[in-house]
């Protein structure tokens, strides 16, 4: 392996990447993104009145994740708030028993794009013991990139509302304000841009209560909808408002649809990305009482994450003759994508290539790179992955495979490529190297 191999592979130490490395040709490198923090923050909870205990000040430990860290303008981010370690505990001696706990809260948006995302969660808890400590719990949401740029997260206020022998709620609030940044995206221009945004005046409600729905940056004059949503459908929870002539506008919806997960709001006839904002979270917290020698049976299904992994960190390519040159050729290292979101969005598989260097300066361009991609669906996915066109990677780069968006998306896959790198007649003699970098998106 040649000197330019073990100075790529000291960055890649130093850099945090994972890499692959390719000899006869190069080094292949898949850069790995760093952790999201977890952060501690001092928080202020007021326990129910009921429990006639003082407000707690205390600390909470939690962590901001996000399904894309390199979003374009205009992009949808799903943002999972996991509150590891609540400040707040059960207040009382009673215990609680498991799904009767549904949180809410805020992320705080900072650097290129500021505001703050409402997100919820689903009832879903293990059971609690008197006066013990709350369990770790998540809330999502999505919030539209607006402009490019590093764009920080932090995590903020959030309630713990209760439902069992009486509905009480246990707010806590971020006492120095913004907490510590958790997670940091970085948003670049290409995207189609639509700056309509909006927020909620509360995270949750129960059956037939309204919720305020404020905006910004629609057209002026322009009658919005507002709507519910249960997952990507809408419910039968509309009603309209009118954009002043700074393209704001305030208005109340009233939401009955137990199901209901969010709330959008749009202009025209029916949502359109280019014309909508949304959804922003929202729970309905069903308090119908149970009939008589009745159980209530809850369960839920957790989103998980888009991620990758290789089966090896190398690939060897087939020598050539110098002075015949020719096709040196060999087997991209398999790439296993599992999609676990749950959610519309599809993924694409990228790559790019710098140059490969030899002894004595010499190159082989990185447009010499060529690969013919193969994508296989595990059985049962909801997707189903399509393979990228043959022909050059180079340094501008290429799709190795990808999924197509869809009402629900997900699954797993297996993507392969036959490389074959052409190496021109009478190219130097010696070991060459180049960094072919994936992305997943």
């Amino acid at each position: 392996m040649g000197s330019g191999t073990r100075r790529r592979r000291r960055w890649a130490a130093l850099l945090g990447t994972a890499a692959l490395a390719l000899t006869t040709g190069g080094a292949f490198a898949c850069p790995a993104n760093a952790d999201p923090q977890q952060v501690d923050f001092a928080t202020h909870c007021v326990p129910p009145p009921i429990a006639g205990i003082p407000a707690i000040d205390g600390t909470t430990t939690a962590k901001i994740t996000v399904d894309n860290a390199a979003p374009k303008v205009g992009d949808t981010v799903t943002v999972t708030y996991t509150v590891v370690k609540p400040a707040a505990s059960n207040p009382v001696d009673i215990a609680l028993p498991a799904d009767i706990m549904t949180p809410t809260g805020k992320v705080t948006l900072g650097g290129a794009q500021s505001g703050d995302l409402t997100v919820a969660g689903p009832k879903k808890n293990d059971p609690v013991p008197g006066k013990g400590a709350f369990p770790s719990f998540s809330m999502t949401g999505t919030f539209t990139v607006t402009a490019p740029g590093a764009i920080t997260l932090s995590p903020g206020d959030y309630n713990i509302h209760t439902s069992y022998l009486l509905e009480l709620d246990t707010p806590c609030t971020v006492i120095s304000p913004p907490a510590p940044v958790s997670e940091t995206i970085t948003a670049t221009s290409g995207g189609q841009t639509n700056n309509r945004a909006i927020s909620l005046g509360t995270a949750s409600g129960k059956p037939g209560d309204s919720v305020t729905v404020t905006g910004s940056h629609f057209a002026p004059g322009a009658t919005v909808t507002l709507a519910g949503r249960a997952g990507a459908a809408e419910t039968a929870d509309k009603t309209t408002a009118t954009a002043n002539a700074q393209g704001s506008f305030s208005g109340s919806l009233a939401v009955s649809d137990k199901a209901t997960t969010g709330v959008v709001a749009y202009e025209g006839s029916a949502w359109s990305d280019d014309k909508g904002a949304g959804p922003a979270a929202y729970v309905v917290i069903d308090d119908t009482p149970l009939p008589a020698n009745s159980q209530k049976v809850n369960s839920s299904v957790k989103a998980g994450t888009l991620s990758m992994t290789q089966a090896g960190d190398t690939v060897e390519l087939a020598a050539v003759d110098y002075g015949k040159g020719g096709f040196s050729r060999g087997s991209l290292q398999t790439v296993t994508v599992k999609d676990f979101r749950g959610g519309p969005a599809g993924w694409s598989l990228t790559g790019k290539v710098t140059d490969f260097t030899g002894p004595g300066g010499a190159k082989i361009d990185a447009a010499k790179l060529g690969w013919t991609p193969v994508c296989l669906t595990r059985t049962g996915s909801p997707s189903t992955c399509q393979a990228g066109s043959p022909g050059s990677v180079g340094s501008a780069g290429a799709t190795l495979a990808s999924t197509p968006n869809g009402t629900l998306t997900g699954g797993e896959f297996t993507v392969d490529a036959r490389l074959s790198l052409n190496v021109p007649a009478f190219t130097p003699p010696g070991a060459y190297s180049g960094v072919l970098t994936l992305t997943l998106t």
